[in-house]
């Protein structure tokens, strides 16, 4: 079952935010504008930033997680977000004599289907076990590992990292198992950094945009449809 824990993360993001976007037009220092700053003045700012795009402030806040109970096909995925920091458990020096693995609910769903996946799993488990008591080194038994193997992964990312994450990975086309991590790490920093985050997630819902052409889910219209009514309300 995936486990995401956040260990770590600058104190106070919002205001940190905050302040080091507002030091580039103010004559004190930062330490000073940090206490002078109101809990108002920092989320109107905050919001103000992230509605004009200027969000190289919130590279100065940074989040690190957990993250187990994942497979590799996922881990394949993540670090393909550059601007990140990632160790991962080592298929080198940690051997996989009793390795775990991730069930797809596709495959869940279907006995068969499910039979064969243990079936195969317990095969591949049987010969690295024989290989790697032969004498063979783990980095090279591991090859026959599936991309099912469980794994545990620490990430940290900068704000405008993970809001770039949030967008491509929460978004309904996004492969399920990264999709459930993306909108539990959302679910965890929106306690810590509420301002900041406050409209992350898909770009249907971030920018009312979509990216997908043709494969779109139709989130977009139904969330343009909905602010047009809403729109209409005001005016009534």
């Amino acid at each position: 079952m995936m486990h995401v824990k956040l260990l770590r993360y600058t104190p106070e993001p919002d205001r940190t935010v905050a302040m080091s976007a507002r030091l580039c037009y103010s004559p004190i220092g930062a330490a000073e504008l940090e206490t002078k700053m109101s809990d108002k003045e920092v989320a109107s700012l905050v919001r103000r930033l992230g509605q004009m795009g200027h969000t190289s402030t919130f590279e100065h806040v940074s989040f690190t997680f957990a993250i187990e109970g994942v497979s590799r096909v996922l881990t394949h995925q993540l670090v393909r977000h550059r601007i990140a920091s990632y160790s991962q458990q080592s298929q080198r020096y940690v051997k996989e004599h009793d390795f775990e693995t991730i069930l797809p609910p596709t495959l869940a769903a279907r006995p068969e289907c499910k039979k064969e996946f243990e079936d195969l799993c317990g095969r591949i488990q049987d010969l690295y076990n024989k290989w790697t008591e032969a004498g063979v080194p783990a980095e090279d038994a591991r090859y026959i590992l599936p991309n099912a193997a469980e794994t545990k992964i620490v990430v940290t990312m900068n704000a405008r990292s993970l809001l770039h994450f949030f967008q491509l990975r929460c978004c309904s086309r996004a492969q399920w198992e990264i999709r459930a991590l993306a909108w539990e790490m959302l679910r965890q920093v929106k306690e810590v950094a509420p301002i900041l985050f406050e409209k992350a997630g898909p770009t249907c819902e971030s920018d009312r945009v979509c990216h997908e052409g043709k494969m779109s889910c139709g989130r977009l219209a139904k969330l343009l449809a909905q602010d047009a009514a809403q729109a209409a309300e005001k005016k009534a």
